[in-house]
């Protein structure tokens, strides 16, 4: 496809056809990458932390889910000082 780069202030982009943005979902962020002299766009999810809930179930099933590093705070042996 064939699309038109349009000055944007001092910048330049180009539009999206609407069959496009309906067919990805896109909403208002793009991921952008270049490769090989390639532009790569990649819908961004609008979902912080999509699919956490379920990566904590399968850490907890493989029993994953342990602290790297001990707390170090022994509770009786702490006080406050103010």
């Amino acid at each position: 496809m064939i699309v038109s780069v349009v000055a944007i202030g001092n910048s330049k982009g180009i539009r999206l056809p609407k069959a496009i943005i309906d067919q990805l979902k896109i909403t208002d962020k793009l991921d952008l990458d270049v490769e090989n002299q390639k532009i790569i766009l990649k819908p961004v999810s609008n979902t912080p932390r999509a699919g956490w809930n379920t990566a904590f179930k399968d850490m907890h099933k493989e029993n994953d889910d342990n602290l790297l590093i001990d707390n170090g705070i022994d509770s009786q042996d702490f006080t406050w000082e103010w």
